[in-house]
């Protein structure tokens, strides 16, 4: 029997639309190239590994300006997968130019979806992301997540988070925020639904106050990330 090509239209995260070629056999349909495995050549594996994927989120908080480090850190990790989702005041403290990955924010997930057939961007990244990582988690989004508001699309990310994943929090702000009871008890939600907290620092803030509520350093995020990794059997090697 011959082959018989025809286009089937694929979702991609981040990309739509695309079109790849597939042709059929005694009734089976098979792509008309080998997938790229990855695996070199004369070296077999019964299952590929796939990259870990890991889902930034990044909120208004002037510490906002270590996003470039944090992700360049977070990419020597061997085998591992980035992508940032920002609420549009983080944008404020880092260059997108300085991003190496790629970047979600509230217009992505209003651009994507023009009709019903059409993905929901904060689902589709759920469903992508292993792990959540938020660094900074400022003192506005705390207490949206303490309280199960999502009017942006990290919010919206985060109300539908898979439970059985790991989520890590990095809360930052001033230390008079920080000292505030209310925070206190924020902090205590987030953990009461299984997230993990990353405790900030004392240290000279950027306001030139001295006290608690920095976020912690880029090199505790990223071994967090690692124990993490290790934690699930997988390679946390940089």
């Amino acid at each position: 029997m011959g082959a018989v090509f025809f286009p089937v239209k694929l979702h991609v995260l981040g990309t739509l639309n695309h079109v790849q070629h597939m042709r059929v056999f005694d009734g089976n349909m098979e792509p008309s190239s080998p997938p790229d495995l990855g695996i070199p050549a004369g070296k077999s594996c019964s299952m590929p590994q796939r990259n870990y994927r890991v889902l930034v989120g990044v909120t208004g908080s002037v510490a906002a300006l270590k996003l470039p480090l944090l992700i360049a850190e977070l990419l020597k990790i061997t085998g591992l997968e980035v992508k940032v989702v920002t609420t549009e005041r983080a944008k404020h403290f880092y260059s997108v130019q300085e991003i190496p990955v790629t970047l979600y924010s509230d217009e992505d997930e209003w651009q994507l979806w023009q009709g019903r057939s059409d993905p929901v961007l904060h689902i589709e990244l759920r469903r992508w992301a292993d792990l959540m990582l938020v660094a900074p988690l400022d003192a506005n989004t705390l207490a949206k997540l303490a309280n199960g508001i999502c009017d942006n699309l990290l919010t919206c990310v985060i109300r539908a988070w898979d439970l059985s994943k790991p989520l890590l929090f990095c809360p930052a702000m001033n230390t008079a925020m920080w000292e505030h009871p209310i925070t206190a008890q924020h902090v205590e939600q987030l953990k009461g639904f299984g997230y993990t907290e990353i405790p900030c620092v004392v240290k000279k803030l950027v306001c030139g106050d001295e006290g608690r509520g920095a976020m912690a350093e880029v090199w505790t995020i990223v071994e967090s990330v690692k124990r993490i990794l290790e934690e699930r059997g997988l390679p946390a090697q940089s």
